[in-house]
């Protein structure tokens, strides 16, 4: 079984940082693209980041300058370093990854999601 795990979500006031990792977890599988989207409540979920297996990148224009993010392909994990916090990146924030595997389903998964709250 393939499952994401989530770490680094929190309060913090505008203009400071916080750093998310999402984890994958289990064998037999392989990782495609991965990142990061967001929900904020009455919204609806939207892309953040993602990476490719060979590090190219790609940001919603909302984060980027701000936003970094980055994957360990051994280990199986991508971060996003979150700098110049706003208010309105509060939100949810869901990790996906592409998985590739003849032993599980192959396709999107999802982390847990973390809450991210950014006050003013």
């Amino acid at each position: 079984q393939v499952q994401l795990v989530e770490s680094g979500g929190g309060w913090v006031q505008a203009g400071g940082s916080l750093r998310l990792s999402c984890a994958a977890s289990g064998s037999g599988f392989s990782i495609n693209g991965m990142g990061w989207y967001r929900q904020a409540p009455g919204k609806q979920r939207e892309l953040v980041a993602g990476i490719t297996p060979g590090g190219s990148a790609n940001y919603a224009d909302s984060v980027k300058g701000r936003f970094t993010i980055s994957r360990d392909n051994a280990k199986d994990t991508v971060y996003l370093q979150m700098n110049s916090l706003k208010p309105e990146d509060t939100a949810v924030y869901y990790c996906y990854a592409v998985v590739s595997s003849l032993l599980h389903r192959s396709g999107d998964y999802w982390g847990q999601g973390t809450q991210v709250t950014v006050s003013s």
